[in-house]
């Protein structure tokens, strides 16, 4: 069983990951022209949410305590960045290229929590969250890409 500060502080920096997305993704919803990715980029904010309080109910429940995180620096940093691409006109292209390496972020962070040693629980938690996480990355990168077919379909699946 692993200790409780290092499930803790996993958690912990999973919340984080999940605050960028959140605000991330409303940030970029508020700032792209297109209708469709105005509403992708709103539902998948209002996904990392569920995310941050599935892993604050988590951790009440293992550990007796909630996460103690907000949103990073670097998520703050990035945000800006996308901003400042959008306020000199480079468009939704150059806002899909910034939010696919957010979601590379919270790919890779995902993808070290599952590597670490975990309760049951947390780990099926984490498994499915990353599952999502994954899936939106995914369509990100098509919808970058320009493979609005399989961004489609995996919308649909």
């Amino acid at each position: 069983m692993p200790e409780k500060d290092d499930v803790l502080d996993l958690i912990e920096d999973l919340v984080e990951t999940c605050k960028d997305g959140e605000t991330g993704y409303a940030h970029a919803a508020g700032i792209v022209s297109d209708p469709n990715l105005k509403a992708y980029f709103s539902e998948q904010s209002l996904e990392r949410a569920r995310c941050v309080a599935e892993l604050a109910e988590c951790s009440r429940r293992l550990l007796g305590e909630r996460p103690e995180k907000s949103g990073s620096v670097a998520g703050t940093l990035h945000r800006v960045w996308f901003e400042a691409k959008a306020d000199i006109g480079l468009g939704d292209q150059a806002i899909l290229n910034s939010v696919e390496r957010g979601e590379d972020s919270a790919k890779a962070a995902y993808e070290k929590a599952l590597a670490a040693e975990l309760p049951d629980e947390l780990r099926h938690l984490v498994q499915r969250q990353a599952t999502r996480i994954i899936a939106a990355h995914d369509h990100v990168r098509d919808l970058r890409d320009g493979n609005i077919t399989e961004a489609r379909e995996r919308k649909i699946a």
